[in-house]
């Protein structure tokens, strides 16, 4: 069975401009400008953008990511251990939540 996300349509990306061009293009240019360094370098930028992909299981910017943090120069084991910090940190998150679950059995007792 073929996957369903294909890394071809990652390129298709802009053919949402056709049905909102100007909140498109707001989107692109704010994006264009918090990925220029500032406080933080381009390649940091972009290791942050490749961790959080994995966080959000977003495969097209995981694809696009892996690549431009190849490109920057980032290593394999530098892009692992920052899925190994998005993956640690999106685990404590549910398990922080038990006392979600906690508060809800309590206030049935």
């Amino acid at each position: 069975m073929p996957s369903y996300y294909l890394s071809e349509d990652l390129a298709r990306f802009s053919e949402m401009s056709k049905t909102n061009p100007k909140l498109f293009d707001l989107f692109q240019k704010w994006y264009a400008a918090t990925m220029e360094p500032g406080a933080l370098d381009a390649k940091t930028k972009k290791l942050i953008a490749f961790a959080v992909a994995f966080a959000i299981q977003e495969p097209y910017c995981i694809d696009s990511y892996a690549s431009s943090c190849t490109d920057a120069g980032v290593t394999p084991e530098q892009m692992s251990e920052a899925v190994n910090v998005a993956a640690a940190i999106r685990g404590g998150g549910t398990i922080a939540h038990w006392v979600q679950a906690c508060n809800t059995v309590a206030r049935k007792e």
